[in-house]
């Protein structure tokens, strides 16, 4: 028999899996929407179906257990609680929803946990102990990994980095606060930013002609890759946000490294160079030249996925 595990990553838009042998190679990947879900049931029915349907054509196969990576994911309680991003309610008991449609175990964490432990077992983060992953997705994720583990700390949300907050009177938050991380840094932040820029600035841009609906975080970096100005202008915005937050990151557990994950990552050096020269400006004299600020090893994989499923491959170990 050959052994799986299934990952799966939760996020605001969808919901991708795949079934992944002990050496991370991902086998029948697939995805479902989670846009205008109000329930946990309509995205794990039609996941059951694909996998169950998998499972069939490939008698050699079996899966021995879960992992899950979800907004808001609770390692401990194995429930999903308060997630900005999706409307299924306030907690959910994603664990017990889980065993109506599977028969093997399952383990949950946070979605950048997930990323985080991908990293550290099968990318960048392999020879290291301590670092973060920041995912930027439709939110702000990240994972804390400090000698070797992820940090979960009492309540098991430790490390919500995505609702620190960048200005108490900023912008509103799907969590109910305002000015969190995210509402700067993600594909919706840079979306609000670029109707920022277009209103400040009054330079041709091929993007004020797109509706706010219809503009995408891959169309600003496509502007910017063609020497658009506003879209240039709207990264360094959200690049000088992020390394004034990374350097604040910093000076809690001295990572050797903070890797970003995500599509904004695509941008290249127009994210990375406003935030790597605002990191180094804002740290602590103690910290400067410490970090290298990198993009995960995963970027043509997929980074959650693999990081749920090895959660899973360790739960089963143990």
């Amino acid at each position: 028999m050959k052994e799986f595990v299934l990952g799966i990553d939760i996020g605001g838009t969808s919901a991708k899996f795949g079934l992944v042998n002990r050496t991370g190679d991902v086998f029948h990947e697939g995805a479902v929407t989670t846009v205008d879900t109000t329930s946990v049931d309509q995205v794990l029915r039609p996941i059951s179906d694909q996998v169950k349907a998998v499972l069939d054509a490939h008698s050699d196969y079996r899966i021995i257990g879960a992992g899950v990576g979800a907004p808001n994911g609770n390692y401990y309680t194995g429930r999903i609680e308060h997630a900005p991003n999706l409307k299924w309610g306030s907690r959910v008991d994603f664990s017990a929803e889980f065993k109506k449609y599977f028969d093997f175990p399952v383990v949950l964490t946070n979605d950048a946990n997930a990323a985080a432990i991908g990293e550290k077992v099968f990318g960048g983060g392999k020879d290291m102990k301590d670092f973060v992953v920041f995912t930027l997705g439709t939110g702000l994720g990240s994972g804390i990994m400090v000698d070797g583990k992820v940090v979960y700390g009492f309540s098991g949300f430790a490390g919500e980095l995505g609702h620190i907050t960048v200005n108490p009177k900023g912008r509103y938050c799907a969590c109910g606060r305002r000015g969190c991380l995210e509402t700067y840094v993600s594909a919706t932040g840079i979306k609000r930013t670029v109707y920022k820029m277009l209103a400040d600035y009054t330079n041709d841009s091929v993007l004020r002609g797109v509706s706010y609906d219809e503009l995408t975080a891959k169309m600003i970096t496509e502007a910017a890759q063609n020497n658009d100005f506003i879209a240039i202008k709207a990264f360094e915005y959200t690049g000088k946000i992020l390394g004034i937050k990374l350097a604040d990151t910093v000076v809690h557990t001295s990572p050797e490294a903070i890797f970003l994950f995500g599509g904004l990552v695509n941008a290249g050096k127009y994210l990375f160079e406003p935030a790597v020269k605002h990191m180094e400006k804002n740290l602590m004299k103690a910290f400067k030249g410490t970090v290298k600020l990198l993009p995960s090893a995963l970027m043509d994989k997929n980074a959650a996925v693999l990081g749920a499923a090895a959660l899973a491959w360790n739960e089963s170990d143990e």
